[in-house]
C-alpha cells in the first residue's frame, strides 16, 4: 500500500543536533529488553550518510557492538569524516549512551565506477513470496494446536504482539515442536513494511542494514535446538552492498552458519533481488551461551 514505512518516518529519521552529531530514538525493542542491533547499525549508517555527497553510495560497513544498549534513553551518533578521496570516502561513527560508546562503525562510500570484471553466485531456487505464509500467519497456525504447552504458547503470543516493522516469510519454517538438530541454513523473504519508493539508494541501504540483523544469529542455533538459550548477543556486523535494490520490495535472505564454538557463532547472509541479482552480503559473529540441560517438549 501507500502507507509510509515507519522505518523511514521514525526508526531511521535521526534528529540533527550539530553538523556531525545526531540523536536516534527507538521503535521496536526485543523481548530481551536490549536495543535491537539492526536499529543501531541502520541509524549509524544514516548518520554516516549525512556526511557524504548525494553522489557517493555506501559499498561496505564494519561494526562492533561494545556495550549493551539501554532502551530507556536515546542514542547519540557522533560522525568523524575520516577520509574524503576522489573515488572513496570513509566515515567513522560512534554511538553513545550514558557518556560511553556502545557501538563503533566504519562505513565506506564510493562514487559510481564501471568495470568489465563482474561475477556473482546463483540465487537459490525457492517458491515466490506470494505462495508462502508470513511469520505472523505461521505463529497463528501454531497457536491453533490445542496441545502446545502453555509456557510456549505465551512465548509465541508475545512474539506475535511485537510491532516489528519488517514483513517476513520463511521459506522452510522449522518444526517448532521438534528439538531435532537442523542444518544451519535458513531462507526468508523479507521487506520493509510500508512504502519507501524511489529515493537515494543510501536510504534503502540503511533499511537493509536494519533488516539484516533480524533472526540472523539464530541460524547458528539450528543444529543445537535441544538446548535452551541463556544469552545471545551480536559482537560485530559487516555488510557489502553490490547492486541497487528496493528495501520495500521482497528480497530473499539466504543465511548460513559455517561455524560455532567457544561460546561464539558465525553467520553469513546474502540478500537477493527477485530477479536473481545479488544485492547485499552480510556477516556477523555473536556470543551464544546455552543451558547445559536440554529443552523440554513444547507439547
Amino acid at each position: 500500500g501507500d502507507l509510509r514505512s515507519v522505518l523511514i518516518t521514525s526508526v531511521l529519521n535521526l534528529e540533527r543536533l550539530e553538523v556531525d552529531l545526531f540523536r536516534g530514538r527507538h521503535h521496536w525493542v526485543p523481548a530481551t529488553q536490549h536495543l535491537f542491533g539492526g536499529q543501531i547499525v541502520g541509524q549509524a549508517l544514516v548518520a554516516a550518510a549525512h556526511a557524504v555527497s548525494r553522489d557517493e553510495q555506501v559499498h561496505s560497513l564494519h561494526c562492533y557492538f561494545v556495550r549493551t544498549g539501554d532502551p530507556k534513553v536515546p542514542v547519540l551518533y557522533e560522525v568523524e569524516r575520516t577520509r574524503t578521496g576522489k573515488s572513496f570516502s570513509v566515515r567513522s561513527v560512534k554511538a553513545i549512551q550514558h557518556g560511553k560508546p556502545i557501538f563503533t562503525c566504519q562505513a565506506s562510500f564510493q562514487l559510481s565506477q564501471g568495470s568489465p570484471v563482474k561475477h556473482q553466485f546463483t540465487m537459490p531456487a525457492v517458491p515466490p513470496p506470494e505462495e508462502l505464509l508470513t511469520q505472523d500467519e505461521l505463529i497463528q497456525k501454531f497457536l491453533q494446536n490445542p496441545n502446545v504447552a502453555e509456557g510456549y504458547r505465551k512465548r509465541l503470543t508475545k512474539i506475535q504482539a511485537q510491532d516489528v516493522p519488517i514483513d517476513i516469510k520463511p521459506v522452510n519454517p522449522p518444526d517448532i515442536f521438534s528439538s531435532e538438530p537442523q542444518e544451519p541454513k535458513q531462507l526468508f523473504w523479507v521487506r520493509a513494511r510500508g512504502y519507501i519508493g524511489e529515493t537515494d539508494m543510501k536510504v534503502h541501504c540503511c533499511v537493509a542494514a536494519y533488516i539484516s540483523d533480524y533472526a540472523f544469529l539464530g541460524t547458528a542455533l539450528l543444529p543445537h535446538r535441544q538446548y535452551r538459550i541463556k544469552f545471545m548477543v551480536s559482537l560485530d556486523h559487516s555488510m557489502w552492498f553490490h547492486a541497487p535494490f528496493r528495501a520495500d520490495h521482497w528480497m530473499l535472505y539466504e543465511c548460513e552458519s559455517p561455524w560455532a564454538g567457544g561460546c561464539r557463532g558465525l553467520v553469513q547472509g546474502r540478500l537477493w533481488r527477485r530477479d536473481g541479482v545479488l544485492a547485499v552480503t552480510c556477516a556477523q559473529e555473536g556470543v551464544i551461551r546455552v543451558e547445559q540441560t536440554q529443552n523440554q517438549s513444547k507439547l
